[in-house]
């Protein structure tokens, strides 16, 4: 779980962040992207960032679960978040704690395999006691392509702002 696409483990650098140096602690070497992934799989809830049709950001905060190195939510067919996905499939996915801030930009593609549908629906129901009404929801995976991990606090064990590339 522990890798990005394809089991294919993301090349690790440092973001660009012009005129925020003093964020890069000496002695201390980027985030471990099993740190990035825990954060994705434990969370509760999370934020997606879609772009509507004339360019504007539409943020909602939705329930999700992490599988395989991916991030999976359902959304219904006239919601928002869907009709925005379908012009475009880039969109962000952060979980909710901005302490130990995760930033997730990818694709959402729709998921159509039942074997793949079924067992997003069997972990979505273990982690949130929810039974989801497959027909009337579509069910998304956001496949990362670049992410981002931040520890606000000065206690940080593993290292400083890190960047993931997933290409």
């Amino acid at each position: 779980m522990g890798s990005g696409r394809s089991g294919i483990a993301p090349k690790v650098g440092r973001p660009y962040m012009p005129g925020y140096g003093m964020m890069f602690m000496k002695g201390k070497g980027p985030l471990d992207w099993k740190w990035a992934s825990d954060r994705l799989a434990n969370a509760h809830n999370y934020w997606l960032t879609t772009v509507c049709s004339d360019g504007r950001p539409h943020v909602m905060p939705i329930w999700g679960v992490w599988i395989d190195s991916a991030f999976y939510f359902s959304t219904g067919r006239r919601s928002r978040n869907s009709l925005n996905l379908k012009m475009n499939g880039n969109c962000i996915v952060c979980p909710e704690d901005a302490r130990e801030a995760v930033i997730l930009e990818g694709a959402a593609s729709e998921v159509n395999d039942s074997h793949l549908c079924k067992r997003f629906l069997e972990v979505y129901k273990k982690k949130y006691d929810w039974d989801i009404d497959a027909d009337g929801e579509l069910i998304y995976a956001v496949r990362p392509r670049k992410a981002f991990g931040f520890i606000e606090n000065g206690e940080c064990v593993q290292g400083n702002p890190t960047r993931w590339r997933f290409d």
